[in-house]
């Protein structure tokens, strides 16, 4: 009896260990570093879609983007993936023919640096850490791959069509399921060996945001699901009365916030720790896009073709501008700036009016959301002419 009393205690001293290893992670706060990564989808691992370093780009000097560099592969892929962008190197998936896979590129110069190929495509986004990168595929894999070179380290399979992007925190790797496939993985980044799996009650196609030891994901069961980082277990789940079809979540100051697929309340923030309602909102149509949450304020776009601005902390709105056409990507924040891809364009907004800052359109509904980092916006495009785009300040 001692010894399993000896034995109850060690395990919850390392639960709490491996929890407390999880909320080390940090979204937002001050840095000194002079040269900022874009590491994963909505640019941290609570998905706030907000890069808070940005100095260079602002409401001021958007005005003067240019292209810097095209990316096309001769194939004519799509690229539907959304960019990360570590070290001076971009991590983009493609789709559309025999040149499926991830692909990277050099940042600077738009050059291709290495491709690795998958037998369908991939619509997920990257996940770069301690130098391993991790994407999803539509052939069912979570592969692992050396982000210097692409060799594969590892893969796993799983019974769906992958398009979840992972998130890497404490040395786990989490993941929905696609189509048909309805759970929520958590894998060892180092081999890929399954720790958890937690099933829903349909497939997982949104991207897990996890912070302080707690996994936040939707599924197209309706629900918004609270996971124990290190264990699975279920702590809450929220039932939004809709399919939460491709929105990710956004925590943010203890609130989650998150889309959903449907007429009505499609707009939904939740109390990190218990799931209780803050508020609601419903926008003009569906929201299949992913917040992004700066400086008090949620932008998000609804099918409707609009993007809208809402007060964080009460849902009010504060602004909605017409995107002019759809598909559309989710919103990213920088500095002062929202952008965004529609069928109408790729935008740059000021972040307060909403005002139209800068456009160009040679990017017509591309689903990729852009990552913006140094100066420059990376952007993939998955309609013609199916190009990686970089833009830059004239000058710099």
């Amino acid at each position: 009896m001692k010894l399993m009393k000896l034995l109850a205690v060690a395990l919850l001293l390392l639960s709490a260990s491996l929890v407390s290893a999880q909320a080390v992670t940090r979204c937002g706060g001050p840095t000194n570093a002079l040269y900022i990564n874009s590491p994963v989808f909505h640019f941290d691992v609570c998905h706030t879609g907000n890069n808070p370093y940005e100095q260079l780009l602002s409401p001021s000097t958007v005005v003067g983007l240019v292209p810097d560099w095209t990316f096309t592969e001769a194939m004519q892929l799509s690229f539907p993936s959304s960019p990360a962008v570590v070290n001076g190197v971009l991590y983009i998936g493609a789709a559309g023919n025999s040149n499926n896979g991830l692909y990277a590129i050099n940042a600077r110069n738009g050059t291709l640096l290495w491709a690795y190929p998958t037998s369908y495509g991939v619509l997920s986004s990257p996940a770069v850490s301690g130098g391993v990168v991790y994407v999803g595929s539509w052939d069912g894999n979570l592969y692992a791959l050396n982000a210097n070179s692409g060799a594969l380290i590892w893969k796993y399979s799983t019974g769906g069509q992958l398009t979840s992007s992972p998130t890497v925190v404490g040395g786990i790797v989490y993941f929905g399921g696609g189509v048909p496939d309805p759970n929520v993985y958590a894998l060892n980044a180092a081999t890929g060996t399954l720790l958890w799996r937690y099933a829903t009650a349909a497939y997982v196609n949104s991207s897990p945001a996890v912070v302080n030891g707690i996994v936040y994901i939707g599924s197209t069961d309706h629900n918004v699901y609270a996971l124990n980082a290190v264990t699975g277990t279920l702590l809450w789940k929220y039932d939004t009365g809709n399919q939460i079809f491709e929105s990710s979540p956004a925590v943010f100051h203890g609130v989650v916030y998150i889309g959903a697929d449907g007429p009505g309340t499609n707009v939904v923030a939740l109390d990190a720790l218990t799931g209780n309602v803050v508020w609601t909102y419903s926008a003009g149509s569906s929201v299949l896009s992913s917040p992004a949450v700066a400086n008090g304020v949620v932008y998000i776009r609804s099918e409707d073709e609009y993007l809208y601005a809402l007060d964080a902390a009460t849902g009010t709105l504060i602004w909605n501008v017409s995107t002019h056409g759809n598909p559309g990507s989710s919103p990213t924040v920088a500095n002062g700036v929202v952008y965004i891809s529609s069928g109408g364009g790729f935008y740059a907004f000021n972040a307060s009016t909403g005002a139209v800052l800068w456009k160009a359109t040679n990017n017509m509904g591309s689903e990729s959301t852009p990552a913006v980092v140094n100066g420059v916006v990376y952007l993939g495009t998955d309609f013609f002419p199916n190009q990686v785009m970089a833009f830059h300040l004239a000058g710099h």
